[in-house]
């Protein structure tokens, strides 16, 4: 039997484009019922996890399209999922909804967050581990041919984009700068609009 890492591994080599919002089959049913929900309101979904046995908590992620999320923004996003929640029940036992921000050491959960974020420095995790190592630390230099170019300390490794588990930027005095200096603080895709 396949897992759905398998799965999600084995589409991401045949499509080279990397999608880890969500990590296990109830929380890609999620994201199936909210992104069209997510996408009319005019953000995007960056990471949605289901987790704790006692007291499930249901954590969203999202930005606007451009850049940036407000406490406005939250509220309303989570507004809008407690409706969509309320109606479609997916969730059999109680829970908490939490909507936020990426922040500044967002996580890296889409192959357009490496490109946006390159030249900035990140903490990636691979499964399998390649050449016994599982855990890299670097800047992003590139993504072509299905794999993420990381300048670290010792070099350049490249890392294909099917085996990345996990990734986010770490905050560096480079990447608060790029924030304030955006027009609005809200990052590299701000002036994309």
């Amino acid at each position: 039997m396949y897992s759905i890492r398998a799965a999600a591994r084995f589409f991401v080599e045949l499509s080279m484009d990397l999608d880890l919002v969500a990590s296990n089959e109830k929380e890609l049913e999620l994201q199936t019922l909210f992104r069209p929900l997510i996408d009319s309101m005019g953000f995007e979904l960056v990471r949605l996890r289901l987790g704790g046995r006692n007291a499930p908590v249901l954590q969203v992620m999202a930005e606007r399209r451009q850049g940036g999320m407000s406490v406005d923004d939250c509220a309303s996003l989570s507004r809008a999922l407690s409706i969509l929640l309320e109606v479609e029940d997916p969730i059999a036992s109680n829970y908490t909804l939490e909507v936020s921000s990426p922040g500044i050491d967002r996580p890296l959960t889409k192959t357009e967050h490496f490109r946006d974020w390159s030249g900035h420095l990140a903490k990636i995790e691979v499964a399998p581990p390649i050449d016994g190592q599982r855990r890299f630390r670097g800047c992003i230099a590139d993504v072509q041919d299905g794999a993420i170019g990381l300048e670290t300390k010792t070099g350049r490794v490249d890392l294909p984009l099917g085996s990345v588990a996990k990734a986010k930027l770490v905050i560096t005095d480079e990447l608060l700068a790029a924030h304030l200096d955006s027009a609005d603080g809200k990052g590299p895709r701000s002036s994309d609009t």
